[in-house]
């Protein structure tokens, strides 16, 4: 009777310490698990926006501004005859050398963003110091347009986790593209209007720049093109969506 009451002990003790155990590293794995969780999620890459998924037919035409003004006025004429109206991505040192063409711009009724303040590779620029380029440069638009942007195109498209950051945390959207004209390469109108007549479609994003050698003359044919497409020309705040969004792997903002 000693015996048999000593083993059920025994045995009772080990089947305790073992469920211990056996409670201890599922509770560890359960926290190894939360730590995985969280650290890939504060890991994950953050993207600007190439392209909208939408339903309705149209486009975003951009158009950004860092070199000369001198064609300016042709733009604004081609887009008013067009009636159509477009976003515009200015240097702050642009906006600082040419306030005239600024002000016609945002009183013709197109739309104002920035494409920083100086135009530097901000992949290596600390998360301050890219704070400062959008800061400065919606300074120089507040101060000649009354009005601030919440858009942004960075310098040379260049982008990683910081830039993105800095300009998702400051309720700035990071606007890339989805067609290129290449038209600072020197391309003409047609040449232009190849590179994206068969890749165009609803939702994309294209980029254009001010003080080229063609822009200004191939404008309208570019716009008369997308509208024989059935596609409609807005602006990137009538293009994108402000929240319930995500953005896929491949740029593409969604609706949730």
């Amino acid at each position: 009777m000693f015996i048999i009451f000593n083993k059920q002990k025994i045995y009772t003790y080990l089947v305790s310490i073992i469920t211990v155990v056996l409670l201890f590293c599922i509770s560890g794995t359960l926290i190894v698990n939360k730590e995985s969780i969280a650290t890939a999620s504060s890991n994950e890459k953050l993207l600007p926006i190439y392209k909208v998924y939408t339903e309705e037919n149209k486009v975003a035409l951009t158009m950004n501004c860092a070199w000369n003004a001198d064609d300016i006025d042709k733009i604004l004429e081609i887009l008013e005859e067009n009636n159509v109206k477009i976003t515009f991505f200015m240097v702050g040192d642009w906006i600082e050398k040419y306030p005239e063409a600024v002000k016609k711009i945002y009183d013709s009724g197109h739309e104002i963003g920035t494409h920083s303040d100086t135009h530097p590779h901000v992949n290596n620029l600390s998360y301050e110091e890219n704070i400062k380029q959008l800061e400065n440069s919606n300074d120089k638009i507040e101060k000649i347009t009354g009005t601030r942007t919440n858009l942004y195109r960075t310098p040379y498209g260049e982008y990683n986790q910081t830039v993105i950051k800095a300009a998702q945390d400051n309720g700035y959207y990071t606007i890339q593209w989805s067609l290129d004209t290449l038209d600072y390469t020197g391309l003409t109108g047609e040449k232009m209007w190849n590179r994206i007549k068969d890749k165009i479609g609803t939702g994309d994003i294209i980029l254009m720049h001010n003080g080229t050698e063609h822009t200004a003359d191939s404008l309208d044919k570019v716009i008369k093109n997308i509208k024989e497409k059935n596609l409609e020309i807005v602006k990137i705040s009538e293009l994108i969506y402000k929240d319930n969004y995500t953005i896929d792997v491949n740029g593409t903002q969604k609706r949730n």
